[in-house]
């Protein structure tokens, strides 16, 4: 049956009209589910705007398989590449156009609390593997391998996220747009069995958070605080367990660790201080999304996964969640989607340096469309990665929307010393200026009006290297247009 992705169906746009509605009223029964995130879970197409015209999507469903395939791809240490993104990395999946993937992912912090994080899981426990003898994987980041050459560890923790992946759409090509329609978001249970029914995250107020030298006693350190879910009962809250100041700790090779300063580490809490009387009686809404989700770039052949850039990536976005949609330009043949740093619960800057990391599995809907049906839709002069919500459209600004391509052959570390507030809202107005004019025709002094009145800006993070700054529009604004 058609739902709104046959284009030889007689009754097409009514059945798109049909799934869009059915995608609305399923996100508003998940903002009552126990899971949901205040405000920050909705549907897309609210009063049938949409970035994807009905024009647009008879287009990219005339290109899809007549049969719609489901795909599985679980973490562990042969499917997960862990501190890069990279175009050379072989696809750990293929899939068509409209086809819908469910992935695992798993947070890079759940060294911090191995009992609860990783004890008893067997696809955590292949990714942090590390004895003497052998490391489950070995490089983590997109720094150098040599041990003549690094000294933290291979990768040198230049990128520290775990991503599954990456995903080959087939067909894509430089030049696309991929819409990825974020269907569900759940939290990984633990599985020990001590801790059956919860799940566990990991907040590290860490060396690169932007509190980290405005301590009012003056000195520095890193505290990183447990977090615990109850999937049980149906709570959908998270209370710290405890917290413990990050002490130096000693890897499985040998090197010390001074600080947080190498993905993946295991902390032995026999050299710790664990504090359990920490937030009692605060209870966190959670809002899980996924930290890092984008695709390839092709500017370099291993990117630092930590500065977010045009193709996606590390924007930590709390609303980058289930019922959000988010659209990429496609770099690379294949487009190579990877996903991870899930998180639990953030707030706008992530500003201590991390969220609740907690290892989720999300299921995605893939959907490409291609250059040659963008022209004259909304997405035509798409570079940037968007992001579509029920109610609303959302840019996303960076310090450098492209800093690969800006900063030249030393980008990967110079996007360190030179990103501002500034300079990432300057380009968050660039690209809503860009989208209102390119997509509601507006004329640049139109826009300018509108975003000063109508517009909400905020500052994603200021942790990320690349830092960022999103507005966000209301798409009821634009209800009385023709």
């Amino acid at each position: 049956m058609c739902r709104g992705d046959d284009a030889n169906c007689p009754h097409f746009e009514e059945h798109y009209k049909t799934f869009r509605e059915d995608l609305d009223h399923e996100r508003r029964g998940f903002l009552r589910s126990s899971f949901a995130a205040a405000g920050g879970l909705a549907a897309i197409g609210a009063g049938g705007l949409s970035l994807v015209t009905p024009e647009l999507a008879r287009a990219s469903a005339k290109r899809q398989p007549t049969t719609r395939s489901s795909h599985y791809l679980p973490a562990n240490s042969d499917t997960v590449h862990w501190g890069y993104f990279s175009k050379t990395l072989k696809p750990q999946v293929e899939v068509e156009s409209g086809d819908i993937i469910t992935i695992e992912t798993l947070t890079h912090h759940a060294g911090d609390d191995l009992e609860r994080m990783v004890q008893g899981d067997e696809g955590a426990e292949s990714v942090y593997l590390w004895t003497k003898d052998e490391k489950g994987v070995d490089r983590r980041g997109a720094g150098p391998t040599d041990p003549a050459v690094y000294k933290k560890g291979s990768g040198e923790g230049q990128g520290v996220h775990i991503l599954t992946g990456p995903v080959y759409v087939r067909g894509a090509e430089p030049g696309d747009v991929l819409e990825v329609r974020i269907i569900d978001c759940t939290p990984r249970p633990c599985a020990n069995p001590e801790f059956t029914g919860k799940a566990y995250g990991s907040n590290a107020a860490a060396n690169w958070g932007f509190h980290y030298n405005d301590f009012l006693d003056g000195n520095t350190r890193e505290v990183i605080t447990i977090y615990e879910l109850d999937l049980v009962s149906g709570n959908n809250w998270a209370e710290a367990v405890y917290n413990f100041k990050w002490v130096p700790q000693v890897d499985p090779y040998g090197v010390e660790h001074k600080t947080i300063d190498y993905p993946g580490v295991p902390v032995d809490h026999s050299t710790t201080t664990r504090n359990y009387d920490v937030l009692k009686g605060v209870r966190l809404p959670i809002r899980p999304h996924f930290g890092t989700l984008g695709l390839a770039p092709a500017e370099a052949d291993y990117v630092d996964t930590i500065p977010p850039n045009y193709t996606g990536g590390n924007i930590d976005n709390w609303r980058i969640g289930k019922g959000a949609v988010m659209y990429y330009p496609v770099s690379v043949d294949g487009a190579l989607l990877s996903v991870g740093d899930p998180h639990a619960s953030q707030g706008d800057s992530e500003l201590c340096g991390t969220a609740i990391e907690c290892s989720l599995t999300g299921t995605f809907q893939l959907i490409l469309h291609k250059k040659e049906d963008l022209a004259g839709t909304p997405l035509e002069q798409l570079n940037y990665p968007m992001l579509e919500t029920k109610d609303d459209w959302l840019v996303h600004g960076f310090s450098f929307a492209n800093y690969l391509e800006e900063l030249g052959p030393n980008a990967q570390s110079d996007i360190y010393s030179k990103s501002s507030v500034d300079l990432a809202l300057r380009d968050a107005f660039h690209k809503m200026r860009h989208f209102l004019m390119t997509t509601k025709g507006l004329t640049e002094d139109e826009a300018i009006s509108l975003i000063t009145i109508g517009c909400d800006f905020g500052i994603t993070q200021v942790v990320d290297g690349n830092w960022g700054v999103h507005a966000i529009v209301k798409k009821d604004i634009f209800s009385g247009m023709a």
